[in-house]
């Protein structure tokens, strides 16, 4: 799907500033404007454009609490809080740009006074994690116990940016939420400094242990989430917590190793040495590659590309996939730039029940985490919840 840009990188990832806008996190001309302005694969053109957007909407909606229209402030600060992630989004390159944790704390900060002024029945929360914590949303519906849906992200997410992703159709579907960053993603990367680590049920595990103790979740119907990388993410939970009611992945991984995504486009046994200069001219002509290594240097912690190859090998379902025993939806995007193929692997590998759903350019799904249908993508998940979890 082409949008605003030939580049299918700034296409991909404007489509994604816009697919909030059903649910407040933008407004149609704003992003079409804005995309409009860009100059096509320039870095810094998107980051200054997106920035002057949501400094804009931002001092549109603290206006709007000053004079006391508190509705109004919160819609403000909440699509303020999406352009501004949208800004940071190319910044990684070079982790001590001041601008990266600067405007990643601007779309965090307008996120919070907009969900803090609306009628949200939300809880920022610190989950027990090691000799830290975790930030997260608790979203209830009630004080009732309820079926829960437990979110995570996954290469680049944030958990703000779940909110519009997820949460609003799962409460209207009756189910709490919680949404939380891990190592690796929103904050646990830029002020922790703690990067991504494969053994993923050693952070899904105190999320649980957090939500169990919560009188509004139902622990035998917590559900887990997990978003682009994120699809590989929580099937690996899974395999190992089995405290899980039902699980999906969206979209479904089954490896997230750099070098298997090399042998599968022709460099099978070739090591990093082989594969480099390839490398390096992909990176110098295609904005996804670049930001694709950009954000793995950044988000894995490592310091070199050959690093970042290496430590990536440990991110694959194999042997893994058929110890999990919950039910697993798991998303097939028929356009997926990044992980096409990969969901039917990991169906394939997977012994409990399993539902595989292809969403293809009919219904206008195609694209990864089917950015653009983001409401028919929800509808299919909760329908699958509430069938496997027999809520209704």
């Amino acid at each position: 799907m082409k949008f605003m840009f030939d580049d299918p990188t700034f296409s991909y990832e404007a489509l994604r500033t816009l697919s909030y806008a059903p649910y407040g996190g933008a407004d149609v001309s704003e992003v079409l404007t804005t995309a409009a302005a860009i100059e096509e694969n320039n870095f810094e053109s998107w980051y200054t454009h997106w920035l002057a957007l949501a400094d804009r909407v931002f001092a549109r909606g603290k206006s709007f609490e000053q004079t006391g229209h508190m509705l109004s402030a919160s819609q403000n600060y909440l699509k303020a809080s999406n352009y501004y992630r949208s800004a940071e989004f190319f910044l990684h390159g070079n982790p001590d740009d001041p601008r990266l944790l600067a405007t990643w704390s601007m779309s965090r900060d307008a996120f919070q006074k907009g969900i803090r002024l609306s009628n949200q029945c939300a809880e920022i929360v610190a989950i027990p994690y090691e000799d830290t914590t975790m930030p997260g949303y608790l979203y209830t519906i009630d004080d009732q116990p309820r079926p829960t849906l437990l979110v995570h992200g996954g290469y680049d997410s944030t958990g703000d940016e779940l909110y519009f992703q997820v949460v609003i159709d799962a409460l209207a579907h009756g189910y709490n939420a919680m949404t939380f960053e891990g190592p690796g993603q929103g904050a646990m990367i830029r002020e922790q400094h703690l990067p991504f680590r494969p053994d993923w049920e050693n952070v899904v595990g105190p999320a649980l242990d957090f939500l169990e103790q919560r009188a509004e979740v139902q622990s035998d119907k917590i559900a887990l989430m997990g978003i682009s990388f994120g699809g590989f993410l929580a099937p690996r939970a899974a395999a190992f917590d089995h405290r899980l009611a039902a699980v999906i992945a969206d979209d479904g991984v089954f490896t997230f190793s750099f070098a298997d995504a090399f042998a599968a486009r022709g460099h099978e046994g070739a090591t990093f040495k082989d594969i480099e200069p390839t490398l390096k001219m992909l990176m110098a002509k295609s904005s996804n590659v670049r930001w694709v290594i950009d954000n793995g240097l950044f988000t894995f912690g490592v310091k070199t590309i050959e690093d970042l190859f290496n430590k990536t090998t440990a991110y694959s379902m194999a042997g893994i996939a058929d110890k999990i025993q919950c039910p697993i939806f798991i998303g097939d995007a028929a356009g997926d730039g990044f992980f096409k193929g990969q969901p039917q692997h990991l169906y394939n590998a997977i012994q409990s029940p399993k539902t595989l759903v292809t969403f293809g350019p009919e219904d206008g799904a195609e694209e990864h985490c089917q950015m653009g249908a983001l409401n028919y993508f929800n509808q299919r998940v909760f329908n699958w919840l509430d069938d496997t979890l027999q809520t209704n």
